[in-house]
């Protein structure tokens, strides 16, 4: 697609806001493009206090690096499979943060993605860039909203089934890393700012998760006559992960992020305790993603499905869990108090954290390519 590179890019209302005739806007905070990890964004400098902890999840840590540098690399080729620009890739990212509110992360995408030239001028290039705008927000904001007609949407303006692939991962992982960000903030005791009024979208309705259907694709799955040396080597890795059998066909259109989100999930998985299960079926039950509810929530599916907010009341690993979910960027250390008071320890609660921010990914994933409805 043609590139022109348009001067005064309003990234942190609408991205493909253009002021003819003007200098460009400057990032609120342009230093943040350059921070060497572009996963916890300068955090664990700061978390000293943690590092013990972060050394224990050093091997999970450097595996969400990678998938940054992966998913948002600082150059990018596109081709006529893989047609998603660096542009649209950063714009996304800042998206999905902005849906979070977390600002380092609103930062640090904000810084990156302003010097690079935006989508040419077309009506097509204008609908395409409009749609994965749109198709982002609500899958970082709702996901519970996505449906066969979102997914048609993203084809009939270009997007091939690779590339939507890629865009849902996408999401997921900013969706990932603003929890992650967040719960560590809160760890370290850092100020919490958050806009005003701003009110989280309602759970999704307990309906949507009392069925038992089997999950369908909602692209078509990559066949194994046609897979690539690549995708067959992200399918032979990914063979021993529980609950991916149905899932992994769809995903390998990405090979390279499938073979990261599998590396980083195995990692995780070695800190993962039943608590990690219980937090997880909590983040299900919020977003409605009835795949990943039915296979966590144990014998807390009737708790969780009448009243997450009830079923919390002596639970603070819910209330924790929950806070997390539906709104990241007023996440602060008051919340991780009743935590402390019961006992648990820093590496248990980031454990916690985890399990959470993970979920949040997963759940977006499983829902928006294929959930049973």
């Amino acid at each position: 697609m043609e590139q022109r590179r348009s001067p005064g890019h309003d990234h942190w209302f609408y991205e493909s806001q253009t002021r003819p005739q003007s200098q460009a806007t400057a990032p609120l905070v342009p230093e943040a493009a350059y921070i060497e990890d572009r996963f916890l964004l300068g955090l664990q400098q700061e978390a000293t206090a943690l590092q013990p902890v972060l050394n224990r999840f050093q091997p999970a840590l450097l595996a969400a690096r990678d998938l940054s540098q992966l998913l948002l690399p600082d150059t990018l080729s596109t081709s006529l499979t893989h047609t998603l620009t660096l542009y649209d890739r950063l714009s996304t990212a800042l998206i999905v943060a902005q849906v979070a509110g977390v600002q380092r992360l609103c930062n640090h995408y904000s810084a990156r993605l302003n010097p690079l030239p935006g989508p040419d001028s077309s009506r097509e290039s204008n609908n395409r860039l409009t749609q994965i705008t749109q198709y982002a927000r609500q899958l970082a904001m709702q996901p519970a909203l996505i449906n066969a007609a979102s997914i048609s949407a993203l084809d009939a303006v270009g997007l091939t089934e690779p590339d939507i692939v890629t865009l849902n991962q996408l999401v997921g992982f900013v969706s990932y890393q603003a929890r992650v960000v967040a719960g560590l903030q809160a760890m370290v005791g850092l100020p919490v700012r958050w806009i005003p009024g701003v009110s989280p979208p309602a759970d999704a309705d307990a309906n949507m998760l009392t069925h038992q259907a089997e999950w369908q694709h909602a692209l078509k799955p990559v066949e194994l006559r046609y897979a690539s040396a690549e995708q067959l080597a992200a399918i032979t890795f990914c063979q021993g992960i529980a609950d991916l059998d149905e899932a992994m066909w769809l995903l390998v259109h990405d090979a390279q992020a499938l073979y990261g989100w599998a590396t980083l999930q195995q990692r995780l998985e070695d800190h993962f305790t039943d608590e990690a299960a219980l937090a997880q079926a909590v983040s299900a039950r919020i977003l409605g993603c009835t795949r990943q509810f039915n296979l966590r929530a144990g014998d807390q599916r009737e708790a969780l499905l009448q009243d997450v907010d009830k079923a919390a009341e002596d639970r603070p690993l819910i209330h924790v869990s929950a806070q997390l979910v539906r709104l990241p960027e007023r996440f602060s250390a008051a919340h991780l108090q009743p935590l402390l008071n019961a006992g648990w320890g820093t590496e248990r609660i980031f454990t916690l954290l985890q399990a959470v921010a993970f979920a949040s990914w997963q759940d977006r994933l499983f829902m928006a390519l294929g959930e049973a409805r």
